[in-house]
């Protein structure tokens, strides 16, 4: 059984279907809101770590204090070499508990269905190395992570943004995008968050437009989600324990 610890930091970002896709691949959650329920310090238990978004910033700590003890977690799971994945905040979080610096993003925010680019050394890894070298994504966030911590290797980019995707260590893995929504939380969140929304090109909030985006999106990230699970199970090889070809 491949027990995986999701942290949900807000309750308008729940795991969506990205959890239907991990329990699809024979995974079992434990769902935990930091908020409501006191993260654990160890990850005794569990072979892997799901942390989602949220509308906080990554240090907001004076109002939501239980964010140190995320990013404590997220760095002993790097040092455990626990398969980690991080999304949108939870990204942050990985970025900023392992060295990275997180800022609110000097260009605005990103929003929309988008593309972002791998870069060449994504191509041999174990997650992001079968992906289409411009994989769609769901964007919608103000910061930005900043500087990627000292030893994470870049593995996407976009044009607004550069650090979309990084591993730190063997298998853990931020990105600055969304995989997991769907297109009735991209619309709670337009209008929860008028001002970013408006940044977005005219039409993304068409919902026709929105479900064909989450259609390629699924496309994408449904098998991504599938080798999380393999590589938590033991069953997909680290970057580190790759052959060398």
């Amino acid at each position: 059984m491949t027990r995986l610890l999701v942290l949900q930091p807000d309750r308008s970002d729940p795991i969506g279907r990205l959890g239907d896709w991990l329990t699809g691949a024979g995974a079992v959650l434990d769902v935990l809101e930091p908020q409501e329920r006191p993260v654990p310090a160890t990850l005794d238990g569990y072979q892997g770590v799901v942390c989602l978004g949220g509308a906080m910033g990554a240090l907001d700590d004076v109002d939501h204090p239980w964010l140190a003890d995320v990013r404590k977690l997220l760095s002993h799971a790097v040092a455990k070499r626990v398969p980690t994945l991080g999304i949108c905040l939870g990204g942050q979080l990985l970025a900023a508990a392992t060295g990275g610096q997180i800022r609110r993003g000097p260009r605005g925010p990103e929003v929309g269905v988008l593309l972002v680019a791998k870069r060449d050394v994504a191509g041999s890894d174990p997650l992001f190395g079968d992906l289409p070298w411009t994989p769609d994504v769901l964007q919608f966030h103000v910061d930005e992570i900043a500087l990627l911590p000292p030893t994470a290797e870049l593995l996407a980019s976009s044009p607004m943004y550069q650090n979309q995707a990084f591993r730190v260590g063997d298998n853990a893995y931020g990105v600055q995008f969304h995989i997991e929504t769907t297109p009735e939380m991209v619309l709670d969140w337009a209008r929860g968050a008028p001002d970013a929304a408006a940044c977005a090109r005219p039409g993304q909030f068409d919902p026709e437009r929105l479900e064909r985006g989450h259609e390629d999106i699924r496309e994408v990230w449904q098998p991504f989600a599938e080798r999380f699970v393999r590589l938590a199970a033991g069953d997909l090889a680290t970057q580190r324990n790759l052959p060398l070809v």
